[in-house]
């Protein structure tokens, strides 16, 4: 078997991208440690469920479904309505991590994910706390 070329293979492509975002959106509705990421939300999650999948799509290496939507995706620019600080941003990559656990994700992708995820999600905390 060879080496994936990609995160976006290495995780199994498009199904399980999809997998992961569903996963991830299923336990800030149901988790009450991730209350302040999901009141950050609105009332349904229905519009972040696909742009996150679009985004991760393109940012693993799979096809670039947000930008032939929406151009480039200017993350911290389209977060800053928001208010992000460090218990949002922590409960933003724990809630990730737990989905990719509970998905059986690659120890090491998911290491080598959660570090990234938690230096993009520290760039977009907009506030001290």
């Amino acid at each position: 078997m060879s080496e994936p070329q990609s995160a976006y293979e290495w995780l199994g492509g498009d199904a399980q991208v999809r997998a992961l975002v569903d996963r991830f959106y299923d336990l800030m509705d149901l988790e009450p440690g991730y209350q302040a990421l999901r009141a950050a939300h609105g009332d349904t999650l229905d519009s972040a469920r696909d742009k996150l999948y679009w985004f991760l799509s393109g940012w693993l290496g799979g096809p670039n479904l947000y930008i032939e939507q929406f151009g480039h995706p200017r993350l911290r620019a389209r977060h800053l309505p928001f208010s992000i600080g460090i218990a949002e941003r922590d409960q933003w990559v724990a809630c990730m991590a737990q989905a990719m656990n509970e998905l059986a994700i690659d120890p090491d992708l998911a290491a080598r994910l959660k570090e990234s995820f938690m230096q993009t999600a520290d760039w977009m905390r907009n506030k001290g706390v």
